[in-house]
């Protein structure tokens, strides 16, 4: 049945074993990883701060790649979600040394701006702005970015913050918070709004919009093979939830948020409308703490407070994980896979979180974010500062 909503207490098939490679360490809050364009076995590690380290051939450049903490906001106290947030290299990167980074300022506003890269360097000088808006609270503020097939920008923006949307932000077509935008960059302005984006022709809504309805898409990604977007939306205080949306949407797609948290209405034990609204594919209960989690107090018996979306497994190391969509949350470290069939239909759930922390010879870790390498190999990026690669068990 479409859209049919899967728990966690669910059994489980059988699945060869994954396992972890500690590929790098003692990064400090480590919240992304991606693959150098063209430079091959150089992967960045981008952290909170708003400094983007470089590991090369499993080692660890002294020089960073990029260093903005001059005009990025740091993290004042633990908890703190702004800094730096995403970061995207232009389809043509090769040719025009364009990436695009999501950061928040020393001013408590969002810049999504584009640094160029030449003579092996960036011009830190080189920085354009090309959208920026004030956030009206310290938290989601989503923050990840990725271009699709077509050499589109899609940006996640959270709902701006504070508990419960209290503006109804998400829901406002007139504001761009708790959405994912599109957006094209090849031009020499800041950007333009592509032809069919849903909500072009009308002149009281915001044209970068391409859907609505979130609360903060922390991560989300592309299949590498089918262009599918997947989106994993944080959630309030009771469900965490997995968003999927076809390649060759038309957009405008409201999601739910905050009408609905998961797919429940909201707040809890009230009345609302479905209609007009999409269902995720998969939610879980939100049932950790995440003050406890914030002082380091293990919950082991707790699903999660913050789900960290990943990425389909497209890479050829670990053969029988093809096609996987993996994910898990930052409050226990769980990790989790699943398929997702060409109509959003979910199958063959399975718990990674043992046998990942056997191989960490950990007890906990911390999920800020998955990676991605140009092989479609990924990775998991522990908060505290340690980098593994998904490998399969010996």
């Amino acid at each position: 049945m479409k859209n049919l909503i899967f728990i966690l207490v669910l059994f489980s098939f059988l699945f060869s074993s994954l396992a972890v490679e500690l590929i790098g360490s003692k990064f400090d809050k480590p919240i992304y990883l991606l693959s150098m364009p063209s430079q091959e076995n150089e992967l960045l590690i981008v952290e909170q701060k708003g400094v983007i380290k470089t590991i090369k051939n499993g080692k660890k450049n002294k020089t960073p790649f990029l260093d903005i903490t001059d005009r990025v906001h740091r993290p004042l106290f633990p908890g703190d979600e702004r800094g730096f947030l995403g970061i995207a290299f232009d389809p043509n990167f090769v040719k025009n040394g364009y990436f695009y980074v999501n950061y928040i300022n020393k001013s408590d506003s969002t810049i999504i701006s584009r640094f160029t890269y030449e003579n092996k360097t960036v011009n830190h000088d080189s920085e354009k702005i090309i959208l920026a808006f004030e956030q009206p609270y310290s938290n989601h503020n989503g923050g990840c970015m990725q271009f699709d097939k077509e050499g589109y920008l899609f940006i996640s923006v959270g709902d701006g913050g504070s508990s419960g949307d209290p503006e109804n932000r998400a829901q406002d077509l007139s504001s761009l918070f708790g959405k994912i935008l599109r957006i094209d960059v090849n031009t020499k302005d800041e950007y333009l709004i592509p032809n069919d984006n849903p909500f072009v022709k009308d002149s009281n809504y915001r044209k970068e919009i391409w859907s609505y309805g979130f609360r903060n898409v922390w991560r989300f990604s592309f299949d590498a093979l089918t262009n599918d977007m997947i989106l994993a939306d944080v959630g309030q205080h009771l469900w965490e939830e997995i968003n999927f949306e076809t390649f060759g949407s038309k957009g405008g797609l409201n999601y739910g948020w905050n009408i609905l948290e998961g797919n429940h209405c909201f707040p809890e034990d009230t009345e609302c409308s479905l209609e007009g609204t999409v269902a995720p594919i998969f939610e879980y209960p939100n049932n950790a703490n995440y003050a406890k989690t914030l002082f380091g107090i293990k919950q082991p018996n707790m699903d999660g407070c913050s789900i960290t979306g990943g990425y389909v497994y497209r890479g050829s190391k670990i053969k029988d994980f093809y096609g996987k969509y993996i994910f898990g949350d930052y409050c226990t470290g769980k990790i989790w896979s699943l398929r997702i069939n060409k109509d959003g239909e979910v199958a063959d759930f399975y718990n990674h979180t043992d046998e990942i922390l056997k191989s960490m010879n950990k007890r906990e870790f911390y999920l800020s974010s998955f990676g991605q390498d140009e092989s479609n190999e990924i990775y998991l990026i522990d908060y505290n500062g340690d980098i593994y690669k998904i490998v399969n068990e010996d």
